[in-house]
């Protein structure tokens, strides 16, 4: 046989025998692992597996609750992080919660994954390894129609030691630095009216740190479900707000909340290098050596 003939043949082959991508691999997030779905979570063995952490208020905590779920106060941890140094006191109150570094965690809340994404993300910076949040929160949970529990649960303190993961949390000064021009990416979390400065809030000035691409944190969620929208539709959200997931980027909102689901959902569709600028426009705005523009609302396509 003539040897084109054999190469071609054998080319052909091995194009065939490639597993075909298929729509559904499009759909798939890369990092599906941060997500769990409300029908695993009511399987019997999950709550051997898990420690379940309700980041709502107390007094709905109390009321009813994913069974075995341990309440987690939000504010308190809200509030306590700070900058990310209190390693000590942080040490107590994440083992308190009876989670070590190599617990596997589940937090939920019903507020879009806002407030359950702050303690995934703080988690995660103490040195939590397995953390994810249940997908649409309280309502897949409810809306599920699995089964509940009301009052307290008793909590053994697990061992731990919080060791900061830098890495994860941007300062002032690193985004200082990469206004130059450099490789890092800064997502505003926040409303286009706060970004675009037409909302002060409470700060002394309004507007945008300086080449900030802004997507809204609750875009890349489905209101109605309460879920992440889809891959494919994250995917299209972020590349039209210009933002690359193969860069490195650092999210920002007002005071770190916000901002954590931004850095969950970049983390979720399998970008490698996210940072959370905690202190975020509280601080930015604030401090006399960081320059402030008037965003600009991006175009809006049918």
């Amino acid at each position: 046989m003539n040897r084109v003939v054999v190469v071609a043949a054998c080319c052909v082959g091995l194009l065939l025998a490639q597993p075909k991508r298929t729509c559904a691999d499009e759909n798939d997030y890369p990092r599906a692992d941060l997500l769990i779905e409300a029908n695993q979570l009511a399987q019997p063995d999950a709550a051997a597996n898990f420690v379940v952490l309700d980041a709502r208020s107390k007094t709905k905590y109390e009321r009813a609750h994913v069974p075995q779920a341990r309440w987690v106060d939000h504010n308190a941890w809200a509030t306590a992080f700070g900058h990310g140094a209190d390693a000590v006191e942080w040490s107590r109150r994440v083992a308190g919660l009876g989670v070590g570094a190599k617990t596997k965690v589940i937090v939920y809340d019903d507020m879009l994954s806002r407030d359950a994404a702050r303690i995934w993300w703080i988690l995660r910076y103490w040195g939590v390894d397995d953390v994810r949040l249940l997908n649409g929160g309280w309502k897949a949970w409810i809306d599920g129609d699995y089964r509940t529990e009301t009052g307290a649960v008793s909590v053994d303190p697990a061992e731990f030691v919080a060791k900061a993961r830098p890495e994860r949390l941007a300062t002032k000064e690193q985004l200082l630095k990469s206004l130059g021009g450099g490789k890092l990416q800064i997502v505003d979390a926040r409303s286009e009216r706060e970004f675009c400065g037409f909302d002060k809030m409470k700060n002394k000035r309004a507007g945008a740190i300086p080449g900030a691409k802004q997507l809204e944190w609750v875009d890349l969620i489905d209101k109605r479900t309460q879920r992440f929208k889809s891959a494919a539709e994250l995917r299209q959200l972020f590349a039209s707000a210009g933002i690359a997931l193969d860069r490195p980027a650092a999210t920002h909102c007002q005071s770190g909340g916000r901002s954590s689901v931004m850095a969950f959902g970049l983390e979720l569709m399998g970008s490698t290098n996210v940072s959370n600028y905690y202190p975020s426009w509280a601080e930015w705005s604030s401090a006399v050596d960081t320059p402030v523009v008037t965003g600009k609302p991006r175009p809006k396509h049918e």
